[in-house]
C-alpha cells in the first residue's frame, strides 16, 4: 500500500476530510498540495504513492480540472472513491459583518452550489476563485479577500469565524473523491463496481457517439457519467469521459471495452474500482442475457456451432 497520499490542499479541504475517511488514511503521510495537477504530478514523478482529489460533484457535474488532467499525461487508475456531503460556511476575520464583505472567493466548484445564496445576501460582491476552498480561506487570513466559502472546519484552522452556515442550493449535494496511483491490477471485484474509461472517436460521422454508447448499451451496462472534454486539437474535437456500472473482469464489460477498443481511435482504461453509494448486495439486478453465465452460455454455443454440433 502507498506509505503517502497526496491531496488537494491545502490543510483544511473538503478533499482532506474526505481522505481522513479511508481507514488507510491513519497511517499514511498525508502531503497536501497546491492543485490538483500537481498533486497528480506528484505521483507520477514518484513523489507519492497515490493522489486523492475531487472529480465530480452532484451539482455541476464532472470537475474538468481533474478529468482533464486523467485524459493528458502518463496515465494514471482510479483504484478508490469516496462520497462526502458538502454545506459552506461563510468564513470572515473576527468582528467582520456581512455589509462589509465586498469580495469572496472559493474553489471554483462551489461556485454553482452558492449562486442563488450569493445572489440573495450578497449581490454586490465581487468573486474571485481560489486554488481550493481552504486556501481561499487562507487568503482570507491574510487580509486579501473579505470573505471565502469553505468548510466550517477549516475556520479554527485559518483564525476565521463563520458568519453564516449550512449554506447551499441543492439540497444532498455531494462530491465524489478519487484515490489515483500508478497502473496496476484492478482489485477484485466486488459485485458493486464501477469502471472509468475515456474515448477518441476515430471520426466525426452522424450517429458517432451513439455508436460508442452502443457498446454499453447492447451488453446491459448503465451509464453513471458521460462528459465531453475538448482535445485541444480544434473546434468540435472531443473525447468522452464515461463512468460505467461494472467491473472490467465482468464478461459484459470486457466485451463493450474491447468492442470501443475496435471503434475508437484511443480507449484510455481509469480503473475499475468498488462504488461508494451502494454496497455490493445493493446492486441493481443485471439484465436479462447479461450475466457471466450467459455470456459463456452464448460463446459455448458458437463453439458447438463452429464444430457442427448444434
Amino acid at each position: 500500500m502507498p506509505a503517502s497520499y497526496a491531496y488537494l490542499g491545502p490543510e483544511g479541504t473538503f478533499t482532506e476530510v474526505a481522505l481522513r475517511t479511508l481507514p488507510e488514511a491513519a497511517t499514511r503521510e498525508l502531503i497536501p498540495y497546491v492543485s490538483v495537477q500537481s498533486a497528480l504530478d506528484a505521483v507520477r514523478t514518484g513523489e507519492a504513492e497515490a493522489a486523492f482529489v475531487p472529480i465530480e460533484n452532484s451539482v455541476e457535474g464532472g470537475i474538468t480540472t481533474t478529468l482533464d488532467e486523467l485524459v493528458a499525461g502518463e496515465p494514471l487508475t482510479i483504484y478508490r472513491e469516496v462520497l462526502l456531503s458538502i454545506t459552506f460556511a461563510l468564513l470572515v476575520r473576527p468582528g467582520t459583518k456581512l455589509a462589509d464583505i465586498k469580495t469572496v472567493t472559493a474553489h471554483p466548484a462551489a461556485q454553482p452550489q452558492v449562486r442563488n445564496w450569493l445572489r440573495a445576501h450578497l449581490p454586490d460582491a465581487l468573486w474571485e476563485s481560489a486554488a481550493s476552498n481552504a486556501d481561499g480561506a487562507r487568503l482570507v487570513q491574510e487580509g486579501r479577500y473579505d470573505a471565502a466559502f469553505a468548510g466550517e472546519f477549516a475556520a479554527a484552522r485559518y483564525g476565521l469565524v463563520p458568519l453564516e452556515t449550512d449554506i447551499h442550493d441543492a439540497e444532498n449535494a455531494q462530491t465524489r473523491f478519487v484515490l489515483v496511483g500508478r497502473p496496476a491490477r484492478p482489485a477484485a471485484p466486488t459485485g458493486a463496481d464501477k469502471t472509468s474509461v475515456v474515448l477518441w472517436q476515430r471520426d466525426d460521422h452522424p450517429g458517432a457517439l451513439r455508436d460508442l454508447i452502443d457498446e454499453f448499451a447492447t451488453r446491459g451496462i448503465n451509464l453513471m457519467l458521460l462528459q465531453s472534454r475538448p482535445t485541444g486539437e480544434g473546434i468540435g474535437n472531443y473525447c468522452f469521459c464515461v463512468d460505467a456500472e461494472g467491473h472490467i473482469s465482468d464478461r459484459r464489460m470486457a466485451e463493450a471495452l474491447m468492442g470501443l477498443k475496435r471503434v475508437c481511435l484511443q480507449v484510455r482504461f481509469l480503473g475499475s474500482y468498488p462504488r461508494a453509494d451502494i454496497t455490493p448486495g445493493g446492486a441493481r439486478p443485471l439484465q436479462p442475457g447479461t450475466s457471466d453465465q450467459e455470456f459463456l452460455a452464448a460463446s459455448d454455443w458458437v463453439t458447438r456451432c463452429q464444430d457442427g454440433r448444434f
